[in-house]
């Protein structure tokens, strides 16, 4: 178990990660895990487990960042016990993980199963395409649309954030750093950081948009990354709003496809996302005993 990674491990897990996404057709790390091991720093709460395989391949990688845990196996060397090499070393090093498996996979399911494990929560992607037109953006009387400002607008952003998500393992909480982590990323375009605003300035939601690059097998597409309302400002549609103004500015920049990430059994937040057209792409699962 290590605090840290060296830059010729850091180097090896990443090319273990592509290879498993290749392989299985979904990323086996989210965005917070991946950010954690480009840092290559240490960090609190943080361990590394690494089994090594042969030429300086790596055979299985695991990491955990507090209780959550995210873990991937090169596809040569599954069935040979590295997975549950893998859960074991995070057993020891915390009494309850909890197991994120992206894309939902058959061999994720009897990795867990075989653990003693449970589908604790999951976590949808849905998407939507092009099709029939949006809706106009209608704001609520006294309410301003504008982009965020990096510095100006950051701890507005941070209050409203963790309290829109106070209940959130992986939103809730953040410090400036997370969001420095993500406005040093190359994808982060202030201008698609929509923020509604009261006369007096006061934050009161906002829609975060991200734009993913084209790939071999998918079109560039948008995502609606975060969206979060002051719970003092509910009862008055921003969500709506907020998430249709979104989908304005991707569309603008001529994206037809937007995805995005909800909890399977935030029933509200799924219903208005059914009704602006999006429909269940995939399932990340996370795994708890």
């Amino acid at each position: 178990m290590l605090t840290r990674l060296d830059a010729d491990t850091a180097t090896a897990v990443h090319d273990l990660l592509a290879t498993a996404a290749a392989h299985d057709g979904a990323d086996p790390f989210s965005e917070q895990f991946l950010l954690t091991l480009r840092a290559g720093e240490e960090r609190a709460g943080v361990h590394h487990v690494v089994v090594p395989g042969a030429d300086r391949v790596v055979a299985g990688y695991a990491q955990l960042d507090g209780e959550y845990a995210e873990l991937a196996v090169h596809p040569a060397e599954r069935r040979r016990g590295v997975g549950s090499a893998l859960v074991t070393a995070l057993e020891g090093l915390t009494a309850d993980p909890h197991l994120w498996a992206h894309g939902d996979l058959d061999a994720a399911k009897g990795l867990a199963e075989r653990h003693g494990y449970r589908r604790d929560r999951v976590l949808w992607q849905m998407r939507r395409t092009a099709g029939e037109p949006l809706p106009e953006v209608s704001l609520p009387d006294g309410v301003t649309l504008r982009s965020f400002v990096p510095d100006r607008d950051d701890d507005e952003f941070l209050r409203v954030n963790n309290a829109a998500f106070d209940w959130h393992p992986e939103q809730g909480g953040w410090t400036g750093a997370e969001l420095a982590a993500r406005q040093a990323e190359d994808w982060f375009d202030a201008d698609g950081f929509l923020l509604a605003t009261a006369p007096d300035g006061t934050l009161l939601g906002y829609h975060w948009t991200k734009v993913h690059p084209a790939t071999g097998d998918e079109p560039a597409m948008g995502e609606v990354y975060v969206l979060g309302v002051d719970p003092a400002a509910h009862g008055r549609g921003l969500g709506r709003v907020l998430t249709l103004a979104g989908l304005h500015h991707l569309h603008d920049r001529g994206l037809d496809t937007v995805l995005l990430y909800v909890e399977a059994d935030n029933g509200p937040a799924v219903r208005v996302y059914q009704r602006l057209g999006f429909v269940v792409h995939a399932a990340d699962v996370n795994y708890a005993r």
